[in-house]
């Protein structure tokens, strides 16, 4: 561990991201005898490990203790899955096994999971980005059978196996203390989505559902939302970039809102979520514990940002609200003045390419400097080249009152360049009384030579640590 530079401790074996060559997992595994306390092994990020990992599973009876095990990113080989499968009999105490980013696993997770105990006491699954197959899929089914204990399933990035998703479903009724399941960029279908508000009925623990990045279940919601509604536990949801219908919306409206628990709510890439007739924004209302709000490029008009600005009244712990690629929020952040005075818990605020005029930068600076948006910690006002030099000049006068922003970026878009205005200098100024700021994005800006040098000395000369991204 010293070779390595990392800290020895005879419970937590960290080896993520350091160069392992065959030669040092094998003398890894010469060293198992020697820690029989061992309970977490982390081996992630160390290509070499692929194709060595029987040299150490043979030695893994030795930490029968053994609860999280991480090999991600590893270059797994079939030989490796089946070395796995072998020693998942000996760790019987496994709790955490992570795969993730394996590309070789696709097509071979029957050979690990055919080995699997029934009682297994996995809690945590994860098989992301690991090229798996329908035929994957179904081992995965199976499995669910022997693993009852399970609480996370993360099956993201794996776009053929939607297919089995169905199958997958089936079996979900195995594992009702589910609280997560990851089925990011999966391929899922319409019927997959069926298939799993089926399985939805007996997964009352769910804290988590990611349905993200998969653009065929559009227009499925209207027939698979019946037990949706019933995850009182339900935290967080993600139906970002998931081409949601006007009809889907419809529904969603009407479901949404009941669930009682929910903190967390993506629905970004969607853009009828801005024009469907029976709008969800202003049903937020319902939902008092939402603390994170992401509605970015959703087509948003007047009329939704106003729902949206009256049910937010009603939000008292909301932390994060993404309001980027809406370009009605321009001239219009006025519609929200109640919202983010009320607004007292908010930390992060995403304006990007919202097409803001120097009245909506003016907006917020008042905002702050009458005492609201006091914990503001990410200001993201990116890509909006309609803002005057004047209008930058105003936002950057009064920018010291942003006490507790640690990230600001007012970079423009890819295609522009802009020389910087005489606000650089009322920048500068403002830089020195913002303790917490420790990235600022300036790109595309067109610095004069004086101007870069003055940026470039700025840490030195204040003792700062900014890192200038311009």
């Amino acid at each position: 561990m010293q070779k390595l530079g990392r800290k020895p401790n005879n419970k937590n074996l960290d080896l993520n991201n350091c160069a392992l060559s065959a030669a040092d997992v094998t003398e890894l595994a010469s060293l198992l005898p020697f820690l029989p306390e061992l309970e977490e092994l982390s081996l992630s990020w160390n290509g070499c490990v692929g194709g060595t990992l029987k040299a150490l599973t043979v030695h893994l009876h030795h930490v029968s203790l053994l609860k999280v095990l991480r090999l991600n990113n590893c270059k797994l080989t079939a030989e490796d899955v089946i070395s796995l499968g072998e020693a998942s009999e000996i760790v019987s105490q496994l709790e955490v096994l992570d795969l993730s980013w394996n590309s070789n696993i696709g097509g071979k997770l029957s050979l690990l999971t055919k080995k699997l105990q029934k009682g297994c006491k996995l809690k945590l699954l994860k098989i992301a980005d690991c090229n798996l197959t329908p035929k994957d899929g179904e081992s995965l089914a199976e499995i669910l059978k022997v693993i009852p204990n399970l609480e996370v399933l993360d099956l993201s990035i794996n776009k053929h196996i939607g297919c089995s998703m169905k199958v997958v479903a089936q079996d979900l009724k195995n594992v009702p203390g589910l609280k997560e399941l990851n089925l990011h960029m999966c391929g899922l279908k319409q019927d997959s989505l069926q298939g799993l508000d089926t399985a939805l009925e007996h997964l009352a623990e769910l804290r988590k559902l990611d349905l993200s990045c998969n653009k065929g279940i559009g227009g499925g919601f209207k027939d698979s939302t019946a037990h949706l509604a019933s995850l009182k536990n339900l935290e967080v949801l993600d139906l970002h970039q998931c081409c949601v219908t006007e009809e889907d919306m419809t529904i969603l409206s009407q479901v949404i809102p009941l669930l009682s628990s929910l903190q967390e709510l993506n629905l970004s890439s969607n853009k009828n979520v801005g024009v469907s007739s029976d709008p969800l924004l202003a049903r937020l209302r319902f939902l008092p514990k939402l603390k994170y709000v992401a509605i970015s490029n959703c087509g948003l008009g007047e009329e939704s940002l106003s729902s949206l600005a009256e049910a937010a009244l009603h939000l008292p712990e909301l932390e994060i609200l993404d309001l980027s690629w809406n370009k009605c929020v321009g001239g219009n952040l006025k519609l929200l003045l109640g919202a983010l005075k009320l607004a007292t818990e908010i930390q992060v605020l995403r304006l990007s390419s919202c097409n803001l005029v120097a009245e909506d930068l003016a907006l917020l600076t008042l905002l702050t400097q009458d005492g609201h948006l006091a914990r503001l910690r990410k200001l993201d006002l990116s890509y909006n080249n309609s803002i005057s030099d004047e209008g930058w000049a105003v936002f950057c006068q009064g920018l010291a009152a942003f006490k507790e922003l640690s990230e600001l970026d007012v970079s423009l878009r890819p295609s522009s360049c802009r020389a910087c205005g005489t606000w650089f200098s009322k920048l500068l100024a403002a830089l020195t009384e913002l303790p917490a700021l420790a990235e600022l994005g300036m790109q595309r800006w067109g610095l004069s030579e004086l101007q870069r040098r003055r940026l470039e000395s700025f840490n030195q000369d204040n003792g700062r640590n900014i890192r200038f991204d311009c």
